[in-house]
This record gives C-alpha cells, sequence and structure tokens, in this order.
C-alpha cells in the first residue's frame, strides 16, 4: 500500500530539484533579501521552502481538478508566471530593488521565492505528470518532492556566506546581470505558454 517506486522517486527528486534552482537564485535571494540580517534571511528561506512544499503537493493531488475547475490551462499558467518573472526582472534592472526589501510592504518568501522560483509552472506541472505515471505513485512523489526541498533549503541557507564574500560592488554587479537573464528567461517562459495557447 505505502510502496515506495525508486523509479518514480529519483525521477520526481531530480525535477524538482533541478527546475527549483537553488543555485541559481541565491544571488536573487541575496538582491531580495538585501538589507535583512542572517536570521532574519533564514526565515525567509524557511517559509519560502514551506510555501513551496505545500504548493507542490496541492497542484500533485489536485492540480488537474484545480485547473480543470477554474478553466485554466497549462499554458495560462506558463504565461502569468513570465509575466511575474519579468516585472521582477524590469525591478532588478531599474534597480528599484536596491533598497531593503525589510521596509517594504510585500513578502518576497512567497512571492517571487515560493512562486514562481521554487515552484514555478514547470515544476507544478512535472510533479503532476510523475503523479498519474503509475497507479499508487503518491508516497514515491511526496518523498521525492521533500527531498528535493531539503537540499534546496541547505543550499539557499549558505547565501549568508555567499553575501559576505561578494561585498556591495558584488551585489550591484549580480543584480542588473541576473536582471538581464531573469527578463530572458520570463520571456522564454511566457513564450512557451504563448505558442501553446495560440499555435
Amino acid at each position: 500500500m505505502f510502496a515506495v517506486n525508486t523509479s518514480i522517486l529519483i525521477k520526481t527528486f531530480v525535477a524538482v530539484f533541478v527546475l527549483a534552482d537553488a543555485v541559481g537564485n541565491i544571488p536573487i535571494l541575496l538582491v531580495l533579501t538585501k538589507g535583512m540580517e542572517a536570521d532574519q534571511r533564514n526565515k525567509v528561506i524557511n517559509k519560502a521552502i514551506l510555501v513551496a512544499i505545500a504548493v507542490l503537493l496541492l497542484f500533485a493531488f489536485g492540480g488537474k481538478f484545480i485547473l480543470s475547475y477554474l478553466d485554466v490551462s497549462f499554458a495560462s499558467l506558463r504565461v502569468a508566471g513570465g509575466l511575474l518573472l519579468l516585472l521582477i526582472a524590469l525591478q532588478m534592472l531599474r534597480g528599484d530593488l536596491e533598497t531593503p526589501v525589510i521596509d517594504q510592504e510585500r513578502d518576497v518568501a512567497i512571492t517571487p521565492l515560493a512562486l514562481p522560483l521554487l515552484a514555478g509552472p514547470g515544476t507544478l506541472t512535472t510533479v503532476m505528470l510523475l503523479m498519474s505515471e503509475s497507479p499508487s505513485p503518491h508516497v514515491s512523489v511526496i518523498v521525492g518532492i521533500l527531498a528535493a526541498m531539503f537540499v534546496t533549503w541547505l543550499l539557499l541557507r549558505l547565501a549568508n556566506n555567499i553575501d559576505k564574500w561578494i561585498g556591495t560592488e558584488g551585489e550591484v554587479i549580480i543584480t542588473q546581470l541576473l536582471g538581464f537573464l531573469l527578463a530572458a528567461l520570463a520571456i522564454e517562459i511566457g513564450s512557451v505558454g504563448i505558442k501553446e495557447l495560440f499555435f
């Protein structure tokens, strides 16, 4: 009843870990939590991971029903995720994220860290597909998601050490570079959704 399918578990772990891109998201985390103390940043990381896990499990078990009930397609989900990332990228390029996020009325743990960076459209789609690969893969998918998010959490906690290494000038360079890369990624995600919607 609770047998673990090793193949599904490994597929889930690899897919969720790669798509969450913990290493690639460390500089973004540093920018979004600029001005925070180490313990405050760790709280943001903890909350982001918990929210990402909750959303991944929600979509794994009920994603198809939710999207079907709301009449929302995966393509629309990708377009929305791309637009959200593009808005964040524009803020980074304009320097709007230079002020400490702690002083702003926003919760970066939920958006954009948990959604869509750690649990984006691609990750949500993947866990739903893996859940339907075999008759009873639920335990394997759950364990794979939890394991991938745990490793991601460990890597994101290293952000505090990296913050000390790169300094202020390094943060400025990273912010501008990531702004361009994030904009490109946003357009790529959105364009895939647009193709699926209209072509």
